[in-house]
């Protein structure tokens, strides 16, 4: 009996998803647990696995089409299992038989113009100042802008002709990869999410007024939080943390470890949070229907910066977990993130999140609370200041750090001590390093 594959939910407010890219075409097979398709939630673009074997008998929806959450996707049939195709068209799920999971379609090649060269930085030609004409996804537009690609060059592999992410990142590749460039006769800026905008002392021409469209995150983003300032009533508490035997104690285990072992100060911040959690289990909890659910595990979310938005990855049973397991864990969720190939468990499930900007050197700042969460950690950055210690002058490193949180469910006091708790963990660095 051929078995049919649904969108499927992805999250909890999860009504539909686009269907992004096909990864196995009609007619190859496909085992249960390999990557099927990449859905683009209001969250991210997620990789989703097939729970069937067998072969992929039809793709009932193409790429770039929004499906809502249950409606059947394709087909998978036992190998040579024979079934009528007149049972499903195109977009259609009339007829369709049973199942839950759906195969890809291989992604047709990516290539530039053979007599139109892309547009390196740098390079003379120069990318059309309104490319809204062009039939290309919002985040296609923003990555061609920012690393300067005429997209009018490009031939898109998305619906119609559509240009899409991957069309402008492997158009990049392949300028990456190209003698003229290799011979200096062309870079490509050296630019990320998270880097700074060069210094510019010249007056620049005055650009055109432009409308950049939301894409799903960033409309995600804005709903929920909007949401969450109008209703729920936060309040903030700010606390100065010593760092110094944190600091001193991560750098000598990073000279001993490995690459793949190295830990952050957000590592250890997420472990003392954790373990300070256990005993405040109000602050570890969602406000639901009928009370206060105080969840049984600690799962720490981590606030990452992706291109168009921000994205939270899950580490579980933080409490549970040894330090280089918890920076392992949350640097290869963080890649994925950032390389738009995270999964479902990446982003589901957090009981209480975290977001640290102490990297860009911001001292002090508040976060809005991630319903349906009742608190969240803002972290700032170390900073060397004259401090009296013994009545001597000397200088150490504090690192402000503050809560918000859900007045319905908390108050100040238990806040407060939450914060204080989670001073004396950091205070002791050595015991987060060895306690599993």
């Amino acid at each position: 009996m051929a078995d049919i594959v649904a969108m499927p939910k992805l999250g909890f407010d999860m009504a539909e998803g686009m269907l992004v890219r096909w990864v196995i075409a009609e007619g190859q097979r496909v085992q249960k647990g390999a990557v099927l398709a990449e859905i683009e939630t209001d969250k991210a673009t997620v990789e989703v696995e097939s729970t069937f074997s067998g072969v992929v008998f039809k793709h009932l929806v193409t790429q770039g089409t929004s499906v809502p959450v249950g409606k059947p996707i394709a087909v998978i049939t036992a190998e040579g299992e024979s079934v009528d195709p007149s049972l499903w068209e195109t977009g259609s799920s009339e007829g369709a038989p049973k199942g839950t999971q759906k195969p890809p379609e291989t992604k047709p090649g990516v290539q530039a113009s053979p007599e139109a060269p892309l547009s390196p930085a740098g390079s003379t030609s120069t990318p059309p100042i309104d490319q809204l004409e062009i039939k290309a996804s919002p985040l296609a537009k923003k990555i061609a802008r920012e690393q300067q690609v005429d997209l009018a060059r490009l031939v898109g592999s998305g619906p119609e002709g559509r240009i899409i992410r991957r069309d402008v990142e492997a158009a990049l590749k392949t300028l990456q990869l190209s003698p003229a460039v290799s011979k200096g006769k062309g870079t490509l800026p050296a630019k990320s999410a998270s880097a700074a905008p060069a210094l510019v002392f010249r007056a620049a021409p005055i650009p055109g007024d432009e409308i950049v469209p939301l894409n799903r995150l960033r409309g995600a983003i804005s709903r929920r939080m909007t949401e969450s300032k109008q209703q729920v009533p936060h309040f903030y508490i700010t606390r100065d943390y010593q760092v110094d035997d944190l600091l001193d104690l991560r750098e000598q285990w990073n000279e001993v470890a490995g690459e793949e072992n190295h830990l952050s100060i957000n590592d250890f911040i997420v472990k003392a949070a954790a373990l300070s959690l256990r005993q405040f289990p109000n602050i570890n909890a969602s406000l639901v229907e009928g009370g206060i659910k105080r969840h049984g595990h600690v799962n720490i979310g981590v606030a990452v910066a992706i291109p168009g938005g921000l994205l939270t990855v899950v580490c579980r049973d933080v409490d549970q977990k040894s330090l280089p397991a918890i920076g392992s864990e949350i640097r290869v969720m963080a890649a994925r993130a950032r390389d738009g190939k995270v999964r479902p468990e990446d982003i589901e499930g957090s009981t209480f999140s975290i977001s640290n900007l102490g990297m860009y050197d911001v001292e002090n700042f508040a976060a809005i609370i991630n319903p349906p969460e009742v608190a969240i950690l803002a972290v700032g950055s170390a900073r060397e200041v004259p401090s009296i210690i013994a009545e001597e002058l000397a200088i150490t490193r504090m690192m402000k750090i503050t809560i918000s949180a859900d007045h319905r469910v908390t108050d100040g006091a238990e806040a407060a001590q939450f914060m204080q708790l989670l001073g004396d963990y950091l205070n002791m660095p050595l015991g987060l390093l060895t306690l599993v």
